[in-house]
């Protein structure tokens, strides 16, 4: 999509999508002690010091995959999210499903792309462990790895569209209606709704 180009949109909507992601780990973080959510290969023992904004921009500043890559890592978490409820995303394993999401993307969208080893560096971990999370991000979506024309372009207005919002007067947001309103625990569209009406990765 020639309007991802532009070196103007970019940044706005991985700001937009770090900014998304936050809120959705946060809540998730606060909802543990009420119920139980699965330990796997994507928890860190620690919450990572770096911020999901500041980690979002390293991957788009070295992975140098194609713009599209992050909207069909959106969708591919959001695939992730709505397939394992049992592990929702929350602060200790945010960032290893992103540089997960966004490498996943880059091998199916991307003629050319770096290697496990190189993301790997990239997100600050082993390559050991870059394959260990591929393989059960893979399982995880189940393979379902295609994204139809029409699933990027809903997923990529709503990104657009909330990020244009956050550049508007307070006044103009409060009386918008934005998918984003009610806070979910995670994405969802549900993709299996052609209208795409219902649930949304969003807060």
């Amino acid at each position: 999509m020639a309007e991802l180009e532009n070196p103007n949109v970019m940044p706005n909507l991985i700001t937009f999508l770090s900014s998304l992601l936050q809120k959705v780990a946060e809540s998730n973080d606060a909802n543990r002690r009420f119920k139980a959510q699965k330990v796997s290969v994507f928890h860190g023992l620690s919450r990572p010091t770096i911020s999901i904004q500041n980690y979002l921009y390293r991957i788009y500043k070295y992975a140098k995959c194609s713009p599209c890559c992050f909207i069909v890592a959106y969708v591919y978490l959001d695939r992730f999210a709505q397939r394992q409820p049992s592990l929702p995303i929350n602060s200790f394993n945010v960032h290893r499903l992103l540089i997960t999401s966004v490498m996943v993307a880059a091998k199916f969208m991307d003629d050319m792309y770096y290697n496990n080893a190189y993301y790997a560096k990239v997100g600050g971990i082993s390559t050991t462990e870059m394959n260990f999370l591929e393989v059960d991000f893979l399982f995880g979506l189940g393979f379902q790895l295609n994204v139809t024309p029409n699933t990027f372009n809903t997923y990529y207005s709503y990104l657009k569209r909330e990020t244009m919002l956050q550049q508007c007067p307070p006044s103009i947001v409060e009386s918008s209606l934005s998918l984003g309103r009610s806070l979910n625990l995670h994405l969802c569209f549900n993709e299996e709704d052609s209208t795409h009406q219902n649930q949304q990765l969003a807060v």
